[in-house]
């Protein structure tokens, strides 16, 4: 699933331990949801959303996310 952690998270100046620290993870979470390998649960987004100080449906790019699956839906 595509998100903006890593955006949020270099403009934010913090290290991906830094990150997993504040949102109680370890940083291996932190890399593979950079990585788009793992999609967190509704409480880790919330709790990452809160660190930036930005909505769930924004950190986790949920309108183009649904666009995305939307169309593979329709292309079967």
């Amino acid at each position: 699933m595509k998100n903006k952690v890593k955006e949020y998270r270099t403009m934010a100046q913090m290290t991906q331990q830094q990150l997993a620290e504040r949102v109680h993870v370890s940083s291996r979470t932190i890399i593979s949801i950079e990585k788009e390998q793992y999609s967190p649960s509704l409480m880790l987004a919330y709790r990452i959303a809160q660190v930036f100080g930005t909505s769930v449906e924004e950190l986790c790019c949920l309108e183009e996310n649904r666009r995305m699956e939307d169309n593979a839906y329709e292309n079967l």
